[in-house]
């Protein structure tokens, strides 16, 4: 794979690469000592609502409900740097001003479902996060969290996958899943979600969302990327949903309107996703998408996979519930090429 040069700075404060790396490497032996399956914080039904307590229909429109004429909604943007890449795409859609206002409160939803390296491509990448936290505070946000509800031990896919490392550096706070996150959501004409876990209390004084999510192949789905990443605000035994995974992810897409996704497909997991766990299984793709439509993000991922919407059904499912745009070609995306 391709690294950007030892010494090169990643968009953080004060912390560059190699200083960055060594922390991330002893906070990874550390948290392999501490490595095990995730808690069941849930029944597979889910939680009944508490007395007097109705279920929440969704996790809430972040999307920005005004946007110029001409406004880009999507670049893609070629290149081996990923901070460089996420700032030109950001800048190519307005700036992170255009959707970050000042006192700002952020989330950011990675995937960091498996205590695993970020080499091995299952999880967001650190320098990915690194560079979308640190634009958020120089876009005048007050705060920043971070969140998932990994497979694996919270803590442990945190600090293995360098995330929390990161997020330390950006100035972020990770907010790990503890059961007083959860509560109830049936979503309205939904079969799948009713009255089921989310991790809606991560929400809590949120009034901007980001998803930033890795590309690679996934047994069950086809592909995980933005709307498979969603899957990861769920709680109880949501491997249930597997019988019905494209059904899931299309009611997933419509629990959330996100403010902006990053798609990493800086290298891609061709193979053997989602875990992967070998070198062999990933591929310089050299791309990073900066999307307003989670659905078009995910159509040039599909892509990268060398993949068809008719390879990965929930795709065009999440188009027909009106999550998106499927033909990304439609939105006139802005491309660049931060190589040349």
């Amino acid at each position: 794979m391709k690294q950007p040069a030892d010494g090169k700075k990643i968009q953080t404060r004060g912390l560059n690469r190699r200083d960055f790396l060594k922390r991330v490497g002893y906070a990874s032996a550390v948290a392999l000592g501490t490595c095990g399956l995730g808690l069941a914080l849930y029944d597979p039904k889910g939680p009944a609502p508490a007395e007097g307590q109705k279920a929440l229909t969704g996790l809430g429109d972040f999307s920005r409900r005004a946007m110029a004429v001409g406004q880009a909604k999507i670049a893609i943007i070629r290149g081996t740097d990923r901070a460089v890449m996420v700032e030109r795409g950001v800048k190519a859609l307005g700036g992170m001003e255009a959707f970050i206002g000042k006192g700002d409160r952020v989330l950011i939803k990675v995937n960091a479902a498996f205590a695993t390296p970020a080499s091995l491509g299952a999880t967001t990448h650190p320098e990915t996060l690194a560079a979308v936290a640190g634009l958020c505070f120089k876009a005048g946000a007050a705060q920043v969290l971070v969140t998932d509800n990994p497979i694996n031990n919270p803590d442990s896919c945190f600090e293995i996958t360098g995330l929390a490392a990161a997020a330390r550096a950006a100035g972020a706070r990770v907010i790990a899943p503890r059961p007083a996150l959860f509560v109830p959501v049936s979503l309205p004409g939904g079969k799948l979600l009713q009255n089921w876990p989310v991790m809606a209390g991560a929400f809590t004084g949120v009034n901007k969302v980001m998803v930033v999510s890795p590309v690679k192949d996934h047994q069950r789905a086809g592909a995980s990327m933005t709307l498979k990443n969603f899957y990861g605000f769920l709680g109880g035994r949501r491997n249930v949903f597997h019988q019905d995974i494209n059904g899931i992810i299309t009611e997933l897409s419509q629990l959330l309107k996100p403010t902006l996704c990053v798609l990493d497909g800086t290298v891609s997991m061709m193979t053997n996703g989602p875990t992967g766990g070998s070198l062999s299984d990933l591929k310089d793709t050299g791309t990073m998408v900066v999307s307003t439509d989670p659905v078009a993000a995910d159509a040039v991922g599909l892509e990268l996979l060398g993949r068809t919407l008719a390879d990965v059904p929930y795709i065009l499912m999440a188009e027909h519930a009106g999550a998106g745009i499927a033909d990304y070609r439609r939105l006139n995306p802005v491309l660049l090429n931060t190589s040349a």
